[in-house]
């Protein structure tokens, strides 16, 4: 298909001289609007203005320039079928063969915290997604290229084929101008479901489901970083985000020193996150393979972090670490007597960023909202092959005085003060998950098993004597008295499960027998 005729209108004009300067060198006829049209005549390159092929006046401030029939036909005509071509003859009407089009840049304002509603409005761009569009629609007998990284490519092979670009190329260029104007109208949508408040999160428990999950949705992301490689050395891998992440996003943090985050950094690096913000006093969180190994809360986060490290000091070796106050240089020195990947914190004290730079390859992310994260929900998407399941994120908090005590022991308070943090943390244990806790710290964690016995087996046997006198959170229901007997082997002090067995009496009896005290929380909390 040889290009005789193009229209070109970007918002963005990186490198559109050079690639207007080539075009024209090879004999195409150039269109243009308004700066696009000034600044490639400014720049000494033949252009012809879109009213003169229109007759008719750009108006409303710019709003319509490109939207009228000339325009469109010249586009949409199909080279292959006569008659079109005739009526485009006809009607004075030449085609147009190339269309390079980039949109307003709306994500960008958007983004912007002083933007109005009113200045998003006018960065929605028209035009422009209608031509790409059309243009792209047209693929076997119109190019269309949406990115500027595009043109030193293109240009190239016009000239190699002495004007003309194969329909591979079209096809290629018109997957690339779809992508384009859907990732727009995703990010106009993502905006506006934001500004409504229905961004990311789900609407009440109360609203029909057909609103809370609509027949069609988007999820729109932007490429935030190349990774060297996925979860093995020989997967390729990328990480996306959101267009609008939370303040408490992984994708906000900064990285101030060490070696670029990998694929199973930013997974596990996540779930520290995610699990950092849960407690309001100094906590430290070690995380292994998307569970956490060690967490703890103390009066200072130095003593938090030597609680965690207690917690299981052999796997938090090479672990990400999470904390929800400031690095201080008493913390930092501690930090840096074991091997750590990854240190996420809202800040870091000068010295102790100095402490923990001497470790060449230590990543060191700042996430300011860890400090102080937002108490919002959200939802959870999990890929599955061909398609997603969606739900809402496990936000719900759980009152103690919702619990039931249902032995004939109940917990001294002590002890309660140990139960209320070992369902915290089970939470966001992968199941069966059984935490063993003591004095707001893990003692031991059993998680990802397939049966619950076997998850209070790891929890307990890593607990070893510490278990003695502790508490064991169960992330769901006790199927039989099995785990309660284990404990009591231990000297386990009280246990908390959500109840809801058909068997829950056995376990009931069981824990009387042992003198364990045993609340039922009403609410499970699997984690896959």
């Amino acid at each position: 298909m040889r290009i005789h005729r193009a229209l070109i209108s970007v918002s963005d004009k990186q490198g559109i001289e050079d690639f207007s300067r080539g075009l024209a060198d090879l004999g195409v006829e150039i269109i243009s609007t308004g700066g696009t049209h000034a600044a490639l005549t400014k720049a000494g390159i033949p252009v012809t203005a879109i009213q003169d092929i229109t007759n008719f006046p750009e108006c409303l401030a710019g709003r319509v320039k490109t939207l009228h029939p000339t325009v469109h036909a010249g586009i949409l005509a199909r080279r292959d079928i006569p008659a079109h071509l005739e009526e485009l003859q006809a009607m004075g009407i030449k085609p147009i063969d190339l269309v390079v089009v980039n949109l307003y840049p709306f994500a960008a304002t958007a983004a912007r915290p002083d933007v109005t509603l009113a200045e998003a409005l006018e960065n929605i761009d028209i035009g422009g997604p209608t031509m790409i569009r059309a243009a792209a629609k047209n693929f076997p007998g119109v190019a269309v290229v949406v990115n500027p990284e595009r043109y030193p490519q293109i240009l190239k092979l016009l000239q190699a084929g002495e004007g003309t670009l194969s329909e591979s190329v079209r096809r290629e260029l018109a997957l690339e101008a779809f992508g384009h104007t859907a990732q727009y109208d995703a990010v106009i949508y993502s905006y506006l479901a934001r500004e409504a408040g229905q961004a990311n999160r789900p609407l009440g428990t109360d609203a029909p489901v057909d609103t809370v999950f609509p027949g069609q949705g988007f999820t729109p992301v932007l490429l935030h970083q190349h990774l060297r490689y996925g979860e093995n050395p020989h997967q390729r891998a990328a990480f996306y985000g959101d267009i609008y992440p939370p303040a408490d996003s992984l994708c906000q943090a900064e990285q101030l020193h060490g070696k670029e985050l990998s694929f199973n950094n930013i997974n596990d690096g996540a779930a520290a996150v995610e699990m950092a913000k849960v407690f309001a006093e100094p906590a430290v969180v070690a995380i292994k393979h998307a569970n956490p190994c060690g967490w703890a809360v103390a009066d200072s986060l130095a003593e938090a972090f030597q609680k965690a490290y207690e917690g299981d000091p052999v796997s938090i070796f090479g672990g990400i670490i999470a904390c929800n106050r400031p690095v201080d240089v008493l913390t930092a020195r501690e930090m840096t007597e074991i091997f750590l990947e990854v240190i996420i914190a809202p800040d870091f004290e000068s010295d102790a960023l100095e402490i923990l730079q001497q470790k060449k390859n230590l990543r060191l992310l700042r996430l300011p909202a860890l400090a102080n994260p937002p108490k919002d929900s959200w939802w959870d998407w999990k890929r599955v092959k061909g398609g997603w399941l969606v739900q809402e994120a496990d936000t719900a908090e759980d009152v103690r005085d919702e619990w039931e005590v249902v032995t004939t022991t109940a917990p001294e308070e002590a002890a309660w003060t140990d139960l209320q943090f070992g369902w915290k943390v089970v939470k966001y244990v992968k199941s069966n998950a059984i935490v063993v806790a003591k004095d707001g710290m893990t003692l031991g964690v059993g998680a990802g098993q397939m049966n619950r016995v076997e998850a209070a087996r790891i929890a307990l046997k890593q607990a070893k004597d510490k278990a003695k006198g502790a508490i064991i959170a169960s992330d769901a229901f006790f199927p039989f008295d099995d785990v309660v007997k284990l404990a009591a082997e231990y000297g386990i002090s009280a246990i908390i499960q959500p109840g809801g067995s058909i068997r829950d009496k056995d376990s009931i009896t069981a824990a009387n027998e042992a003198g364990i005290a045993m609340v039922f929380t009403g609410r499970r909390h699997f984690r896959h």
